[in-house]
């Protein structure tokens, strides 16, 4: 506030006691006006009767510290791409506004907007054209919209924009604005330009008992019907037609999540982790990643996973996978399988589900699975949202001799934290800081950042995204004990065809 704080040594004489500043407080240097960030503390000294003679007073210098953690903080709620907010920090100040609407009723709207025509920039000219556009239209959409108003990169072409207080009719004229600047916009990449349209559902919404999956639900529903229309057009949800009564929750994604778990359309990949520093106690890590056959076209899990999250079909999908994955190996050549660990990426919602953990008992028995082969991954978003399943959920299975990892460490606020209740045996560095290492500064510290913390906890580390020869040797000079990512190997199907 640049205010001046209290004298903590007064406070230590008046009070006979400790002191300590305010968090956040800043020291100023007197002549250059230089700032630092501090943390301090001031305790009496007292005399041989007992009485206060004097106070000592120590500063500690927490800039680096909290520049650190004000760049995590950044990380977690922002898209690295854009500089918008991404989907959890979006869906987040949903549910803040739908809370507020408990005691202050007022109307709001979700714009869910839906690029056309995206994929032939990526197609035609690569995904480094495409990462521009992208780059191009938030900033223009931005400066576009009002300063209440919240816009958000959701995941690949997709956005969504939270007008608080905010009418349907008010609404309407806004996503017109924002249509019209799509449309508007020329793209040019070397000797080649592309227009692009963009589908927008729109979902008011008030203190009307909806959730935030109600909400997601009504605005994507209104987006897929708008790009069934002809694409580039503005649709308002509708409860009361049959089209949307049809499309919520019935059709989409669900329908087509529900149908790969009926018709066998899910498979898993397999994905070998590199060694970097001659680690022998484990010597074939391999991760199993899902996947789905979709008429012939492999869709990636980033293209379901979140719809499955949102519609409450990821413990279906878990159980799937671990049958899968376990039926699989008991197929192998037991010596050959002996030889390798594989790791099982298990959801949050599953880490709630009590009978998940009898299911796993009775898997393991089942196909006679020796459970030190198996390492459950779980995201550090997932485990911080349920620590205390997640730490007994750990605890039970460990007791039984699985391996745990957390993945995408340093994506969420909680990180350095909440680490050390989590007994986890591996620490996955997310891809976002090792994608870019080699010439971003701040990505190769908080790399060595996380594999310093890890080490000192006992805990090995792995770097995800590793894509290219310089990044894998720069993450053996750090002393990162394992790599994955593209570089290492490309995914190879795990499932023996049928």
């Amino acid at each position: 506030t640049q205010q001046p704080a209290l004298d903590p040594i007064q406070t230590v004489l008046q009070s006979k006691v400790s002191a300590g500043l305010m968090e956040n407080t800043i020291l100023v240097q007197k002549y250059t006006g230089h700032q630092f960030a501090i943390e301090d503390s001031a305790a009496p000294i007292s005399g041989k009767g007992g009485d206060i003679i004097g106070v000592v007073l120590v500063f500690r210098d927490v800039s680096k510290t909290r520049k650190m953690a004000a760049e995590m903080t950044y990380q977690a709620t922002h898209d690295s791409l854009t500089g918008l907010i991404n989907r959890r920090e979006f869906e987040r100040r949903i549910e803040c506004t739908l809370t507020m609407s408990k005691t202050q009723p007022k109307e709001n709207t979700l714009l869910y907007l839906d690029l056309d025509q995206f994929k032939i920039v990526n197609d035609t000219c690569g995904h480094i054209a495409g990462d521009e556009l992208l780059r191009q239209l938030s900033s223009l959409l931005q400066k576009k919209l009002r300063q209440t108003d919240t816009l958000a990169r959701l995941g690949g072409d997709e956005f969504g924009v939270l007008l608080e207080s905010c009418s349907t009719e008010t609404a309407l004229k806004i996503a017109e604005t924002v249509r019209l600047t799509v449309s508007d916009f020329h793209f040019v990449w070397k000797d080649k330009s592309f227009s692009v349209g963009v589908s927008i559902g729109l979902a008011t919404f008030c203190n009307s008992g909806v959730t935030l999956t109600d909400v997601l639900q009504m605005a994507d529903s209104a987006c897929y019907v708008a790009k069934e229309k002809g694409r580039n057009r503005i649709q308002a949800y509708q409860p009361e037609n049959q089209e949307f009564a049809h499309r919520h929750g019935q059709v989409g994604w669900i329908e087509r999540i529900r149908g790969a778990l009926t018709n066998n359309q899910l498979v898993l990949d397999s994905q070998q982790l590199l060694a970097l520093n001659g680690d022998t106690s484990i010597a074939h890590h391999h991760e199993l990643l899902i996947r789905m056959n979709d008429q012939g076209n492999r869709i990636p899990p980033m293209a379901f996973i979140p719809a499955a999250e949102r519609y409450g079909l990821m413990s279906e999908i878990d159980r799937w996978v671990v049958t899968t994955a376990f039926q699989e190996y008991a197929l192998h050549n037991r010596e050959l399988a002996a030889q390798k660990t594989y790791a099982i990426n298990l959801s949050g919602t599953t880490l709630g589900d009590e009978e998940f953990l009898s299911f796993l008992h009775a898997q393991f028995e089942q196909y006679n699975i020796p459970p030190s082969n198996i390492c459950f991954e779980i995201t550090e978003t997932a485990a911080v949202a349920n620590l205390t399943q997640a730490v007994k959920f750990i605890q039970q299975l460990q007791a039984i001799g699985c391996l745990f990892a957390l993945d995408d460490f340093g994506s969420g606020m909680s990180s350095f934290g909440y680490l050390k209740n989590l007994p986890v045996n591996f620490l996955k560095i997310d891809s976002s800081f090792v994608r870019n290492m080699t010439t971003n500064p701040m990505d190769k510290a908080m790399v060595e950042s996380i594999n310093n913390i890890g080490h000192v906890m006992g805990i090995k580390t792995i770097a995800e995204g590793v894509e290219n020869e310089a990044t894998i040797n720069l993450l053996r000079d750090i002393g990162v004990d394992f790599a994955q990512g593209y570089a290492i190997q490309m995914p190879e199907p795990f499932r023996t065809p049928n």
